[in-house]
């Protein structure tokens, strides 16, 4: 029983390696090379698309965390919504985030 109870999500390196990636995409200063923008543009578009997948309240309080900045405490205070619910409501739009941008990079790794 202990074994289960302390079984832990694994992190690979290739899961760091793809977050950096992405985030240096979508985050650092324009570049002018042309394969960045397009870059830039179509991860901006699929996160687009993925974050309009996941339920609304999954959604939002990713958003409000990532983007805007947020903590947890100011959004359960806001809301009424406890800490812990917020919580795994990220985790599971993290989660599916993850899978999606891993089919992403894995697509675009392909193609080279």
């Amino acid at each position: 029983m202990n074994f289960w109870r302390k079984r832990r999500e694994i992190s690979l390196d290739t899961e760091d390696t793809l977050c950096e990636d992405i985030a240096n995409t979508l985050f650092c200063p324009s570049q002018d090379a042309p394969d960045t923008v397009y870059l830039r543009r179509l991860v901006w578009h699929e996160l687009d698309a993925a974050l309009a997948e996941l339920p609304p309240e999954q959604s939002e309080v990713f958003c409000m965390t990532v983007f805007d900045g947020m903590p947890v405490k100011d959004i359960s205070k806001a809301t009424g919504i406890p800490v812990a619910t917020l919580l795994s409501r990220k985790h599971y739009a993290v989660k599916f985030l993850r899978k999606r941008f891993h089919e992403l990079y894995d697509a675009l790794i392909s193609q080279n």
